[in-house]
């Protein structure tokens, strides 16, 4: 079975992601989950795509394994996109849920709140062909947290044609329609692609 080597020790995101690609013949595993439990990668790109470009790549240099990795964030309108690529350190600590959460709701006083949570997946081969796709889920974030599943910005965001917040919602139900699985079904025709042809060229 081959490998896939996510750039992330959130177990919570690899919970999400391993979830999505469980009907397909991957083994989805962290980086954690092979040693590199100190590998990190300085996220300052000024967009997603740059972020989870830059941290694929570092990883992809350290294995011989597909990767992937994503950047995620939410994009609130009336504060022109933020805080989007700085989403994980709004609130000035690097994932601090808590304090990210309360400065949204602080600096969304009185404005509108519509938003969409937006993701960034690269996807490197082994032999080092490079893909990326983005997945969004539009809706508007509450003013107040409801909910105790999920991460981040979940208790906050609720789904267009949904009453619940993420943090609220059945997890299968959660990743049928967030952001990170519209980016993954954008690349699970690649991925198909991707195993065929290993399948075809080994003769397994």
């Amino acid at each position: 079975m081959r490998k896939l080597i996510l750039s992330t020790g959130n177990k919570n995101k690899v919970k999400e992601i391993r979830d999505i690609l469980k009907d397909l013949p991957i083994e989805v595993l962290s980086k954690d989950e092979i040693g590199l439990v100190d590998f990190d990668v300085v996220e300052d790109g000024v967009t997603l795509e740059e972020n989870s470009l830059k941290k694929a790549r570092e990883l992809s240099r350290l294995v011989n394994y597909m990767v992937m990795a994503d950047d995620s964030g939410i994009f609130v309108d009336s504060l022109g996109g933020e805080p989007g690529v700085y989403s994980a350190r709004y609130g000035g600590e690097d994932g601090n849920d808590d304090l990210n959460n309360l400065t949204l709701l602080k600096n969304l006083k009185g404005k509108d709140r519509t938003a969409s949570f937006q993701s960034v997946i690269a996807l490197i081969t082994e032999d080092k062909r490079e893909y990326t796709v983005k997945g969004i889920c539009k809706g508007r974030v509450l003013e107040e947290p409801k909910g105790d599943n999920g991460f981040g910005y979940d208790p906050l965001f609720v789904p267009d044609g949904f009453q619940k917040t993420f943090a609220e919602l059945d997890g299968d139900i959660k990743n049928s329609i967030s952001h990170r699985r519209r980016a993954i079904d954008g690349l699970r025709e690649k991925l198909i692609e991707i195993l065929g042809e290993k399948d075809e060229g080994t003769g397994n």
